[in-house]
């Protein structure tokens, strides 16, 4: 007998907060951060009316998210200190790979392993995501999937995307054209996936409008990046005062994924890799996701994970 096919449709929950005030902050974190982590995890609509949590959405999703809220306030009654780390556990419990999708404009993109799961997981629930991985295994796609989905979402205002223009120093002046013809070729292929997920026309009206900026990583010195979903991406090429001068950009309501491949650094040998030292120096921090892709999350031609499987037996 065929099995019947479970129809996913919009439900309504209300959860009463029998909590006192401390309790309640705890539980919505500072600023609501922690129900603007379950709103971009499960795209359900959650607000506070009251005394009361209201959560609306597809019901597989709703229930997700009352069965985390209710362990959550058990642990506050509990005199649970860590409810922010309970937060992301349960999340990273509840993950799925229907939840893993990136909705964006133009349908949705699914990731398509375990690390890669991991990786979105970790981007939609923290401050600041350092992805490091091979060619092939989805670290700037992915990225820039997030942002346009949190874009759409409203979760920020902006999408800023910047990397390396040139090897170490980002020498643009001997180049013809203006500073977007300068920077083009060093940032198609972050070009070529907003290209494919918003459109071509969208696109150029969002760069018209300053909704997407792209730039070189010198641009960003004296700035502050408030509302924005910002990406670097080659990361592997800054020094670790670029990298310091690039994270203390971040602004109010922002949130940073940060992209590298360790195996393809062109910066002098004499020079330390900014990407290793900020993972390093920054790996105990909370809300900092450390994510290490490898071949095994290479999702493009089945030749580059074989070509990546054997320069790492070489010594070049």
């Amino acid at each position: 007998m065929a099995r019947k096919r479970r129809t996913n449709i919009n439900v309504k929950r209300e959860i009463e907060l029998e909590l006192n005030p401390d309790q309640t902050h705890r539980l919505l974190g500072n600023n609501d951060e922690n129900l603007k982590l379950l709103r971009a995890e499960f795209n359900i609509r959650l607000v506070v009316r009251g005394d009361s949590l209201i959560i609306e959405g597809e019901e597989e999703a709703v229930d997700k998210v009352e069965n985390i809220i209710d362990r959550l306030i058990q642990n506050i009654e509990e005199g649970a200190k860590k409810i922010d780390r309970e937060l992301a556990l349960q999340l990273e419990m509840s993950q799925t790979a229907p939840t893993a999708d990136i909705r964006i404009e133009r349908g949705k993109v699914a990731p398509k392993t375990d690390g890669q799961r991991e990786y979105v997981s970790a981007v939609r629930r923290s401050g600041l995501t350092f992805a490091v991985g091979p060619a092939g295994t989805g670290k700037t796609f992915l990225a820039t999937a997030c942002a346009v989905e949190a874009l759409r979402k409203g979760q920020v205002e902006r999408l800023i995307l910047t990397r390396p223009a040139v090897e170490a120093g980002e020498n643009l002046g001997f180049l013809p054209g203006d500073m977007r013809e300068k920077v083009d070729p060093y940032l198609r292929p972050v070009y070529d996936a907003l290209g494919d997920m918003v459109g071509r026309r969208q696109l150029e009206h969002y760069i018209d409008t300053g909704i997407i900026e792209v730039a070189p990583l010198a641009f960003m010195r004296g700035r502050t990046l408030n509302k924005s979903f910002i990406i670097l991406d080659e990361a592997q090429n800054t020094t670790p005062v670029q990298m310091k001068m690039f994270l203390t950009r971040i602004g109010e309501n922002s949130r940073c994924v940060v992209t590298g491949d360790i195996t393809q650094v062109d910066i002098s040998s004499k020079t330390e890799c900014g990407l290793l030292n900020a993972v390093r120096v920054l790996k105990d921090i909370h809300g900092v996701s450390i994510i290490n892709l490898d071949k095994n999350d290479i999702v493009r031609h089945p030749l580059v994970a074989a070509i990546v499987k054997a320069y790492e037996n070489e010594s070049l």
